[in-house]
C-alpha cells in the first residue's frame, strides 16, 4: 500500500514513452497484489495499439492473478 502511488507513477510514465515494446524488470519486486496488478492491467489497456509492457521476472503471483482477471490481455507478455 505505501509504494502504490510510486507504482502508478512508474506505469504512468510507460505510457508516455513512445516505443512499440516496454521492458519492465521486476525482479527486484517481491510482491505485488491484486490492486497493484489492476493498476498494471488498466495501464496496458490504455496503450496506443500495437504497443505492448513486457514484464521481466515478474514476483509468482503476478502472472496468476493477470491471468485469472484479465485473460488474453495481448498488451502484456510475461517472460521469464
Amino acid at each position: 500500500m505505501n509504494t502504490r502511488t510510486v507504482w502508478q507513477q512508474a506505469l504512468k510514465q510507460l505510457v508516455e514513452r513512445p516505443t512499440g515494446v516496454l521492458h519492465v524488470d521486476l525482479s527486484r519486486v517481491r510482491f505485488v497484489d491484486v490492486a497493484g496488478v489492476t493498476d498494471l492491467a488498466v495501464t496496458a489497456q490504455c496503450l496506443p495499439e500495437g504497443q505492448r509492457i513486457v514484464l521481466h521476472r515478474p514476483p509468482a503471483q503476478l502472472p496468476h492473478i493477470l491471468e485469472l482477471f484479465w485473460p488474453g490481455l495481448a498488451a502484456i507478455e510475461v517472460a521469464a
